[in-house]
């Protein structure tokens, strides 16, 4: 009988693969990773990745490798944890038979201004919006909308590219960086310019048509938008909870959405919860915290749906859960960083942990990739989940020498 295997598209680095690597496994599965330069494939090899070679920007040499797969393996199932790529995992799924996301869905959504048409139209709340092409598009749209405004590229996520905008001096050094060659673009440069809807923000984790959770998160200082704390269960009462929900659950109407995970982002304002975003794929560090705080493990689950077996997303436990990132305050060499050790030993700490080695060069991009290390905590209690996750925070630091000015 055929060994049954599990291929990730574009699974190769070690902070997106491995969960899914290890939960394959745990299903029975043997993981095959898809990738056009699986450059960290000797990270995972010990945990049993096969990785190979592939241009996953084209459909039929994909079809073409997954064929020729398909004659050594029982294929069970195709996905990825990467948003790039998931719409194509969603072609191959049909190509193949297999479950799947819609894979126009998928592209409706990715294309942010799209995706904003689709749920104004079907009556959801969203932020002013335009789209612009160049600079004199950019100044005109935001004049329209009035500042502050945020500049976001059309399509992306991880916070590439999106920018606070406070006044004519930055929109227009904003603009200039986005489309003066310095951003890396996915695809045809389409800027979104969208007002600045302000208030509390939260995010609803969502497999199938079921809300999981919802978490509150806080950012680090502007302009940029970098998660800074995160906090399982979100503090809404009862009935800010169900209109968070009845929401999420317009967005995925709307956008034809509702196979395996959305997480979907908003904004408390006074007109109540507006949609900043829907992401048609899981929150990369939502799964963990999500397990910690009700023991459901999404990943399993959703590789479940995958491969075609019932899953089963049944709250195990209540607990709080907060997640705090470790973000530099400003860019040149880390010279050193200590007390993961002792915040980890503070009871209540799940996990403590840095992610950049001294002498270590940072330079601060606006996004994810900021983050320098991060601290999980959980207890029974918001208000005492917070006091651990502190206390670990208290007891670590660092010291970054700023990069030589051009007088030095």
């Amino acid at each position: 009988m055929a060994t049954r295997a599990l291929i990730l598209l574009e699974g190769t680095t070690q902070k997106a693969c491995l969960p899914y690597v290890l939960a394959a496994q745990s299903l029975g599965l043997h993981p095959i990773t898809l990738s056009a330069d699986p450059v960290e494939y000797d990270n995972l090899a010990a945990a049993g990745v096969e990785a190979i070679r592939v241009d996953t920007n084209n459909l039929d040499a994909l079809i073409r490798e997954c064929s020729r797969l398909g004659a050594i393996y029982d294929i069970a199932g195709i996905t990825s944890a990467r948003e790039a790529v998931y719409a194509t995992a969603g072609k191959l799924c049909r190509h193949f038979d297999l479950p799947g996301p819609n894979p126009a869905s998928i592209e409706r959504c990715c294309e942010k201004f799209t995706q904003r048409q689709l749920l104004a139209e079907a009556g959801v709340p969203v932020p002013a919006y335009r789209v612009a092409a160049n600079a004199s598009e950019v100044a005109t749209s935001a004049a329209e909308i009035g500042l502050p405004v945020i500049l976001k590229p059309a399509v992306g996520n991880g916070s590439y590219g999106v920018r606070l905008c406070r006044d004519v001096d930055e929109l227009a050094e904003h603009t200039t960086y986005l489309l003066g060659g310095k951003h890396i673009w996915r695809s045809s440069p389409r800027i979104l310019v969208e007002e600045f809807a302000q208030g509390p923000h939260f995010c609803a984790n969502i497999m199938g048509n079921e809300v999981i959770a919802i978490a509150a998160a806080e950012f680090g200082p502007p302009p940029h938008f970098v998660f800074h704390e995160y906090t399982f269960p979100a503090p809404l009462i009862d009935d800010e909870y169900k209109h968070i929900a009845d929401v999420s659950l317009s967005c995925l109407r709307a956008l034809d959405l509702g196979w395996g995970p959305t997480n979907i982002e908003f904004r408390w304002t006074k007109r109540g919860p507006v949609v900043i975003e829907v992401n048609p794929r899981m929150a990369s560090g939502d799964p963990k915290l999500i397990q910690l705080a009700y023991g459901v493990d999404l990943i399993t689950e959703h590789l479940k749906l995958v491969i075609g077996e019932k899953w089963d997303l049944r709250k195990k436990h209540s607990q709080t859960v907060a997640s705090r990132s470790l973000l530099p305050d400003r860019d040149g060499i880390l010279d050193w960083i200590d007390g993961s050790t002792r915040a980890a030993a503070v009871p209540g700490v799940v996990e403590a942990k840095f992610i950049v080695q001294p002498k270590t060069p940072i330079l601060r991009k606006g996004d994810y990739r900021d983050r320098i290390g991060y601290v999980i905590a959980t207890s029974s209690d918001l208000a005492q989940t917070k006091a651990i996750l502190q206390r670990a925070v208290d007891s670590i630091d660092w010291s970054i020498t700023p990069f030589p000015t051009a007088a030095e």
